[in-house]
């Protein structure tokens, strides 16, 4: 049974860090295809940025150059490290993973759907 577990939200003012982690029990996480999206209270779910079997990364254009998915292999994790946090990054973020092995755009994807999904994250940003 695949469980996806998120931890790491919180408060932070404006222009902070944080770091989220998404560990995986059932699931491989260093050639999975994984992905981070958030929603925010009336938005539609968002996606935020992938990182593909191969350990290649993407992100939407929101979050480029602030944000940086990575992948632990030694602790089964999907990290997700968020730089200069702006009140609009304020949501609950979820990882989310697909079954086997799927490289660039095929796992990049918005539109892909998702196998797996954790229960979520806060993250809340103040001025």
């Amino acid at each position: 049974q695949v469980q996806l577990v998120e931890s790491g939200g919180g408060s932070v003012q404006a222009g902070g860090t944080l770091k989220l982690a998404c560990a995986a029990s059932g699931y491989t996480v260093n050639s999975g295809c994984m992905a981070w999206f958030r929603q925010a209270p009336g938005n539609e779910r968002e996606w935020v940025a992938a990182l593909d079997s191969a350990g290649y990364p993407d992100y939407s254009d929101s979050v480029k150059r602030r944000f940086t998915v990575s992948r632990g292999n030694a602790n089964n994790t999907l990290y997700l490290q968020m730089r200069n946090l702006k009140l609009e990054d304020t949501a609950m973020y979820y990882c989310a993973a697909d079954r086997g092995l799927w490289y660039r755009n095929d796992c990049w994807s918005s539109k892909k759907t998702r196998a797996y999904w954790g229960q979520g994250t806060q993250v809340t940003v103040s001025s």
